[in-house]
């Protein structure tokens, strides 16, 4: 693996190295997370406090009414966690009726969310720390305030329409009647108060206590469906992580309801394919774009609630269908299997490692930059719209239903070597994920290049048909021969800004952690 090319790609950024490492899209979580590491906290402590700074920090992507998943190296083996919420009991197909989709906004949208449930479990599982002080880092910046950094404040900017159509979100985000402006500070003393009631509970406050009654209250009084029962049922589930070998690794991810799957066989299908010798060539790109297709083909007509699905994710990953799938595959063809267009999305991905060997890939989003649109301003939540991921297709396996897990877009990602651990990483950005995840694996486990390089790289974004984005550091040479292919290629599709993703990524290398950081977000890789 090469870790001195520096100028491939347009980055002034290097990889770090050290015994213990964060990795997240913005540096005050960045830096909460290495605060615990040098309290005596270990990994999973660092994670959940860059998580919880991250709500207050980066509030287009997430906050403390997201939902959450993790994978967790913790010596042996990969663990997993989902934390992602279920649709009220009051979510029948009837509420519904003579809609076509989902709405897309509004407390019907709203499924029990899952982020500070997440950070409970994590911490009563695996934590060294109290609680209390990994949301200390959080509450300080909520209280005193912080310069909102660049490409927050262009999300914020962009998302402003959307938070003026509602009281509670404008009185909370949009200080002043407008959004936060680079480098100007942002108090969000009403997060402090709801992060300092759930940091004294350990979280019982926002399931069964006066952060759920108020959430309830304001659902209730708005036309939602949410009651108390519902938060007081919410729980996570511990999981088996699904995997698959690829490029001499193997790579794990979250079982459905998410998508993590697709990156699995997208990554089965590039396994099978001769990509060739040059990782930005005609050949590799396009091979890659039609694996992603065919990942995507089958994630949008299988994948939902795992308790619903009718194929086993062991079918789709299974060697000889991936065999046949491959076969169908050409180096001169374009084709245009049924995909379905994905939808937008906002999220934060962090990872986190210590010098014991404990590393842990951790992702949680609002889903919709501020989500439903739907805040609790006494406690400063704002509240994910993951609903709008349920199908109103009876025939649909992810068909809404009360209880019931909505597909999901957010994946963290983990890869193992020979059964050792060797990669935390994840890229934030809705539909971008399965497919980067799947990219930026190929570039270092295929092509040898190294974290840093592996994250600058260019990537493209399947949409729909033969329509690819593509990020234009891409050599010329090699847009013009995809265009020669077939593939229309969208190089600043409406949609598409900071729909590329943001990656963070730590390896292990030898006796230390080689960490790198996406400069497509505000973030950094911080080690010592």
């Amino acid at each position: 693996m090469n870790f001195d090319e520096r100028t491939r790609y347009p980055s002034a950024r290097s990889t770090n190295f050290g015994r213990n490492a964060v990795a997240a899209s913005e540096p005050l979580a960045a830096s909460s997370g290495l605060e615990m590491l040098r309290k005596g906290g270990n990994a999973v402590d660092a994670a959940i406090a860059t998580a919880a700074c991250l709500t207050v920090t980066e509030p287009t992507s997430n906050g403390i009414g997201s939902d959450a998943f993790a994978l967790i190296w913790d010596g042996t083996k990969v663990q997993g966690l989902n934390a992602s919420g279920r649709a009220p009991a009051a979510w029948t197909p009837e509420r519904f009726k003579g809609m076509t989709d989902m709405p897309p906004r509004g407390w019907d949208t709203v499924t029990i969310p899952g982020a500070v449930s997440a950070w409970r479990a994590l911490s009563d599982r695996y934590g060294k720390l109290p609680f209390a002080d990994l949301l200390a880092p959080a509450i300080r910046y909520a209280r005193e305030g912080y310069g909102v950094g660049p490409v927050t404040s262009a999300s914020w900017a962009r998302q402003a329409p959307v938070l003026a159509e509602r009281p509670g979100s404008a009185s909370v985000f949009l200080p002043n009647g407008r959004p936060p402006k680079t480098g100007e500070v942002f108090k969000f003393t009403s997060a402090a108060e709801g992060l300092t009631l759930i940091a004294e509970t350990k979280g019982d406050a926002f399931y069964t206590g006066a952060i759920a009654e108020e959430i309830v209250r304001a659902s209730q009084a708005d036309g939602g469906a949410h009651t108390m029962e519902d938060f007081a049922a919410h729980k996570v589930d511990w999981v088996t992580p699904i995997s698959t070998s690829a490029h001499g690794v193997e790579i794990h991810q979250i079982p459905p309801n998410g998508q993590g799957i697709a990156a699995l066989i997208a990554l089965g299908l590039m396994d099978r394919l001769d990509l060739g010798d040059d990782p930005d060539s005609v050949r590799s790109i396009h091979l890659q774009i039609e694996a992603v297709k065919f990942a995507l083909a089958d994630l949008y007509a299988h994948v939902g609630d795992l308790d619903h699905m009718r194929v086993t994710p062991a079918e789709l990953l299974d060697p000889a269908y991936l065999d046949e799938r491959a076969k169908l595959i050409s180096a001169d063809k374009v084709q245009a299997p049924e995909t379905g267009k994905p939808l937008s999305g906002g999220t934060v991905f962090l990872t986190t490692a210590d010098e014991s060997g404990m590393m842990v890939s951790f992702i949680q989003s609002n889903y919709e930059g501020f989500g439903s649109g739907c805040v609790v301003p006494k406690y400063g939540i704002s509240l994910q719209n993951r609903g709008m991921a349920f199908s109103l297709d009876p025939a649909s396996p992810n068909v809404v239903a009360p209880g019931k897990r909505p597909f999901h877009t957010i994946i963290p990602g983990f890869v193992t070597k020979g059964g050792e651990a060797l990669m935390a990483f994840g890229v934030m950005g809705g539909p971008i994920q399965a497919q980067a995840h799947a990219q930026v694996v190929t570039r270092m486990a295929r092509f040898g290049q190294g974290v840093q390089t592996a994250i600058d790289a260019p990537r493209f974004r399947v949409l729909d048909g033969v329509s690819i984005a593509v990020e234009p550091h891409f050599p010329q040479a090699t847009l013009d021969g995809l265009r020669a292919l077939g593939h229309h290629l969208e190089m600043d599709a409406p949609g598409v800004a900071f729909g590329f993703g943001g990656a963070q990524a730590i390896m292990r290398w030898g006796e230390v952690y080689a960490a790198g950081s996406d400069p497509r977000k505000d973030g950094h890789a911080v080690v010592f």
